[in-house]
């Protein structure tokens, strides 16, 4: 009996979680008992440069394929979770000024969580990307366990996201907008060089995480300054954004450029992460984002540079976890469910 079979019972039921990005959409199904029912990434073009009704559409369609490809019946599916990138409210409007993926002017202040429930008859159950990812990396960690546990998570990718999560729940703040990790104004000592021009953030704010430690910070920040120090590296040669996507694959390679800004975004985010051990003081600090998509001998280290860089108190190292966001780019639609079966759960 394979695993989808193993819910089609009367009395059985499931969610659906849709992750929604800039190229694609990404599809699970999570049953009653917490086993997902599909092991690998199901995508669909995620059409949001088309506009809302579109991107409305695909999600549609996401849910549709998704149902057929795990032959669940529409009537087990109790939810959707959907989760996107922000910045959008906690009931999933979109931010008037647009976000990440949706610039064009139709997305402003758009309510993409309530026209794909009117879309889909179903409640929707919306959160942000980072937030999905956190909630999911807290409760493949913790388990049955998850509600006796907090955690944060930085989520390294273009940008920065993340999510707190408490008690097994994600806080979402007054306007929906807690959990922005990578906005948070970290202290520069013991991260830049002597010299090193202090790094600045696309929100208009200096020296926060998301300088440092992002793809964007690479190419605006940090790479510009460290190619002035290897001259006769190979990326100068490159389109200063170009060589920022390359970097990864030298950082594996052990090359000194990239290990020495792999290693400022390790302090960064070391530093965010002391900030939240005296906020919160978490049970685990998870890392995401495409330095989990690393060799694993490259993410180890980062893993382990961004551990060494958070201070702790001995109390606090005594009980604290260090990992991995788990399954990758599965990890938003994974987490979306998850947030989808909290919620019907109850």
């Amino acid at each position: 009996m394979d695993q989808a079979e193993k819910v089609r019972t009367p009395s059985s039921w499931v969610v659906v979680g849709l992750d929604n990005g800039g190229t694609c959409n990404n599809a699970t199904v999570l049953d009653a008992t917490g086993q997902f029912l599909v092991n690998n990434l199901v995508e669909n073009p995620s059409r949001v440069l088309d506009g809302p009704e579109s991107a409305v559409e695909a999600l549609a369609d996401a849910f549709t394929g998704i149902l057929e490809l795990t032959s669940t019946p529409l009537s087990l599916v109790r939810a959707v979770g959907l989760d996107t990138p922000g910045p959008a409210s906690a009931h999933g409007v979109i931010s008037s000024k647009g976000a990440t993926n949706f610039n064009q002017v139709s997305w402003h202040g758009f309510d993409i969580r309530g026209a794909l429930e009117a879309r889909l008859g179903l409640p929707v159950i919306y959160n942000n990307d980072g937030n999905a990812a956190a909630l999911y990396a807290h409760h493949r960690h913790f388990g049955a366990d998850a509600p006796e546990h907090s955690s944060v998570s930085a989520i390294v990718g273009t940008g920065l996201g993340g999510g707190v999560v408490e008690a097994g729940q994600v806080v979402r703040g007054a306007a929906g907008m807690a959990g922005e990790l990578g906005h948070v104004q970290i202290p520069l000592h013991g991260v830049l060089e002597e010299g090193q021009p202090v790094p600045q953030c696309n929100c208009g704010f200096a020296g926060d995480v998301e300088s440092i430690a992002s793809l964007t910070g690479i190419k605006n920040n940090l790479l510009p300054y460290w190619l002035t120090r290897f001259p006769d590296h190979p990326l100068n040669d490159e389109p200063i954004a170009k060589a920022a996507k390359a970097l990864r694959s030298y950082g594996e390679k052990d090359d000194a450029l990239a290990l020495a800004v792999f290693g400022q975004q390790a302090k960064a985010v070391g530093k965010l992460f002391t900030i939240a051990a005296n906020f919160t003081d978490p049970s685990a600090y998870f890392l995401g984002g495409g330095v989990v998509e690393a060799a694993p001998h490259f993410r180890q280290w980062f893993l382990n540079s961004v551990r060494e860089a958070t201070e702790l108190r001995d109390e606090q190292k005594a009980v604290a976890t260090f990992a991995l966001v788990p399954d990758r780019d599965m990890a938003g639609a994974r987490g979306a469910a998850v947030a989808a079966l909290n919620m019907v759960a109850v």
